[in-house]
């Protein structure tokens, strides 16, 4: 099921500015927050980038389990359905990740078949797909996503015709990545080239030999060292600050060893997020991993667990508030406490602790390695959970989107 309150842009900058805003307009630190809640007021993330894979295996998730989650673009939703959860909370600040989330579950229940799914959200330049959302999707979709997919953006063309392109070349992330390859092109280097790569060695030397060196050019270091150029990939100012310091001082080199980790760790059968970041698409079926939820043998699965899911546009802190004690089996928080002060984080892990059962879990990542909570959220409550510092670690050293610096894993004490 489906809530229905997701509001238009104006209102999701209200949402975000209670997040974010944490300077007055008149400072330039308040103009730097302002202009990112701007343009988070739309698609930010086409795609997710946490790998769900991490966050099933540190969650142990089963039918039991209840779940809250934020939502981004729902491929963690969809990806949790496959362990069948007995219900999943997804909450986002940002309307369009809500109408996105609930595009993609009203596509589970009314698409007649797998391919049909494939086709909308796994590939490219599929024209079909305009009357795939015409025929079955639109019929089942709630009124006020589908305001938001039918009508028109800022180039005057409805949101679901993206669907018959290249949709995950969309948004911020989307809009982040082209200026990516097209800076690498000015430069001679062509990203997709690394899809040439037949090892984990020739991706290494590609990366060592073409795009290392990028980043000692000096547009790029010049570039990077302002927080606006990290705004497409949906970090606001306060965690390009927690971001630099996991590196020499610099966005350059931060950002090189984040990519690094991308193009070299992972075969590239076995890393979808590389896909979309070097190829700009998924691969085709058979040619390596798809997304949790494009792959055929979840298709059954997923639709069946689909109307699990109810999907909120709200502050977390709200939904939270709603929830009575000891309610809740999993977190999955993504990287939201980098925007946090302390009185806000303190908020918020006392409405977890209260919600709870016991034996709860929960997930997140942070833009640096370690754990942010220790010394900012009150030892009375952070007493009650038990960090799981080696699984986190090993975790972390698994996550193929290699964006962030540290996953961690807390448990409820008993």
């Amino acid at each position: 099921m489906t809530d229905l309150s997701a509001g238009t842009g104006l209102s999701t900058r209200r949402h975000l500015g209670k997040a974010v805003y944490q300077n007055r307009a008149t400072t330039r630190a308040g103009l730097s927050e302002r202009l990112f809640a701007l343009l988070f007021s739309g698609l930010v993330y086409p795609q997710i980038w946490e790998d769900p894979d991490v966050d099933i295996a540190a969650m142990e998730l089963d039918e039991s389990h209840r779940i809250v989650t934020i939502a981004s673009g729902g491929c963690n939703v969809l990806a949790y359905l496959t362990r069948q959860p007995a219900k999943i909370d997804a909450v986002d600040l940002n309307a369009a990740h809500v109408a996105l989330n609930r595009l993609k579950l009203t596509a589970f229940r009314a698409l007649p078949a797998h391919g049909d799914l494939l086709r909308f959200f796994g590939a490219t330049n599929q024209r079909s797909n305009s009357e795939a959302y015409r025929r079955f999707i639109a019929p089942a979709l709630d009124a006020q996503s589908r305001r938001h997919w039918e009508s028109r953006g800022p180039l005057g063309r409805k949101r679901i015709d993206a669907f018959t392109r290249n949709f995950y070349r969309k948004g911020l992330l989307g809009f982040f990545i082209a200026t990516g390859h097209t800076v690498a092109k000015f430069y001679g280097v062509n990203p997709a080239d690394i899809m040439k790569s037949r090892s984990l060695r020739d991706q290494r030397i590609f990366f060592d030999e073409q795009l290392r060196p990028l980043f000692d050019r000096g547009l790029v270091r010049w570039a990077t060292s302002r927080k606006a150029s990290l705004f497409g990939l949906g970090i606001p100012p306060a965690q390009y600050d927690s971001l630099i310091t996991a590196g020499d001082g610099t966005m350059a080199d931060v950002l090189s060893s984040r990519l690094e980790k991308l193009a070299c760790h992972f075969p590239l059968k076995e890393n979808y997020f590389a896909w979309q970041a070097f190829a700009r698409h998924y691969p085709a079926q058979g040619e390596a991993t798809l997304p949790a939820y494009l792959e055929r043998r979840n298709f059954d699965t997923i639709r069946a667990a689909a109307d699990n899911v109810t999907v909120h546009h709200a502050n977390l802190m709200d939904v939270l508030g709603n929830k009575p004690a000891q309610s809740v089996d999993r977190y999955v928080l993504l990287d939201a406490q980098d925007w946090m002060n302390d009185d806000q984080l303190n908020a918020l892990w006392s409405e977890i602790t209260r919600t709870a059962a016991p034996g709860a879990r929960v997930i997140f990542r942070t833009a640096a390695a370690p754990s942010l909570l220790p010394g900012r959220v009150n030892d009375h409550i952070l007493n009650q959970w038990r960090y799981e510092k080696l699984r986190s670690r090993e975790l972390s050293a698994n996550d193929r989107s290699a964006i962030y610096g540290g996953f961690h894993l807390y448990v409820k004490a008993a």
